[in-house]
């Protein structure tokens, strides 16, 4: 698990922090500058989506075989409230894990000072990479 958190560029980029990692379950956190913001100070939907995203990705990346991988096969976010805030804390589960997909969910809550509000909640489609298609790919 360590190397492909090491290799995810993106999240790195946005500055999430991924630092609960369990059977099925993950967690993370980010700290809110105004690089995250849309034009009016609110955190951009395409950040809480990217958050979602990360923590279902790698909840069902804890349920497959160490060989293999998980990539986004689909993602739906309804968004709740506005994101205003220090930080954003992004929870994901599996809720079902099958062969080839894993069925995951992901909430998103902003935290200003001591205030926490739920903002926005996904669920994903995490299908499954396997060691084959991952060699055939590099052919």
């Amino acid at each position: 698990m360590e190397k492909f958190l090491e290799r995810q560029y993106f999240m790195k980029l946005v500055g999430f922090d991924l630092n609960v990692i369990e059977a099925g379950t993950t967690e993370g956190w980010l700290t809110l500058t105004q690089e995250h913001q849309q034009q009016t100070g609110l955190v951009h939907g395409g950040v809480t989506a990217t958050v979602a995203d990360i923590v279902a990705g790698f909840a069902a990346y804890t349920v497959v075989p160490e060989d293999h991988h998980v990539v986004t096969g689909e993602i739906k976010i309804s968004y709740f409230s506005k994101g205003k805030g220090d930080r954003l804390h992004a929870i994901g589960k599996v809720i079902k894990q099958g062969r080839k997909l894993n069925f995951c969910e992901a909430e998103v809550w902003c935290l200003d000072g001591e205030k926490r509000t739920l903002i926005a909640k996904a669920t994903t489609t995490m299908a499954t990479i396997f060691p084959e298609d991952i060699s055939r790919a590099k052919n």
